[in-house]
């Protein structure tokens, strides 16, 4: 899971279609303040990616899983491998 900080995107949209899980959405759409809330969180306490690296085996397989926060969230950040 990726998180991105509110307050230092610039909202320009660039990583909306970049996504291949389609799992960006702006902030100015309703119904997203709990992701709004979630984001703010977690940026401010996870590190930051920065090197790119290859997506999970399993990120095909996942797309479309309903429920994945409340099933696969962990507060604690990844290992970055």
């Amino acid at each position: 899971m990726l998180v991105i900080n509110p307050n230092e995107c610039i909202d320009c949209g660039v990583c909306e279609p970049e996504c291949p899980a389609e799992a960006i959405f702006p902030d100015t759409e309703s119904g997203l303040e709990a992701w709004l809330e979630l984001n703010t969180k977690y940026s401010a306490e996870w590190p930051n990616i920065t090197v790119k690296g290859e997506a999970p085996a399993d990120a095909d397989e996942m797309k479309g899983v309903e429920n994945k926060l409340e099933l696969y969230f962990s507060p604690n950040p990844g290992s970055g491998s």
